[in-house]
């Protein structure tokens, strides 16, 4: 696999793990009996830290990925395993 492939692939895991990671650890500002500002959504975050959030996007983007890679050099899932459904018998004798 070229490293370009493994780059494009890291970086899918990243958005993902980006959006999937998004609403964890965050509260909003009557959660945590702050004052909010006026006109301010009511689930407006009032702890978001991005810098958390890519360091964690990050750390789960490159496990996937390499989970993803050893996958893909062992073969140890395979579009053939996968398959559910029984291929039929074809009957040779006409």
């Amino acid at each position: 696999m070229a490293w370009t492939s493994v780059l494009a692939i890291y970086l899918l895991f990243w958005v993902m793990a980006a959006f999937l990671l998004l609403p964890f650890g965050v509260r909003t500002h009557d959660e945590m009996g702050v004052q909010k500002v006026p006109g301010q959504a009511d689930s407006a975050p009032a702890n978001f830290r991005p810098k958390r959030l890519v360091v964690r996007a990050t750390v789960l983007a490159a496990a996937l990925t390499a989970l993803y890679v050893a996958n893909y050099v062992n073969g140890w899932v395979t579009l053939d395993s996968l398959s559910f459904i029984p291929t039929p018998e074809v009957n040779e004798n006409p």
